[in-house]
């Protein structure tokens, strides 16, 4: 897969940070292509618009903080959970 700037970002996505699962290690910011990964405190942080989507970070992780979600899934997944609280 190209590095940096040849990778498209995938519309509908946005790369998400599991702050209960991230102990900020650095993994992830070390490999990042686009530096768009820097640690604030014990987080890893992305700065999601300069972020490619490349995925190189991902397995990167020990603890399987990093993905990329679907934006669309993700709004139905709060909407179904909000519809069925109120039923």
């Amino acid at each position: 897969m190209p590095l940096g700037g040849n990778v498209p970002r995938r519309p509908g996505y946005l790369f998400e940070v599991d702050d209960d699962r991230c102990f900020g290690c650095a993994a992830c910011v070390a490999l990042c292509p686009v530096d768009a990964l820097s640690l604030e405190g014990i987080l890893a942080v992305v700065e999601e618009p300069k972020c490619t989507h490349c995925e190189h970070c991902i397995p990167a992780c020990p603890v399987h903080a990093l993905s990329i979600v679907n934006v669309d899934l993700e709004l139905q997944g709060l909407v179904a959970s909000a519809i069925g609280a109120n039923v």
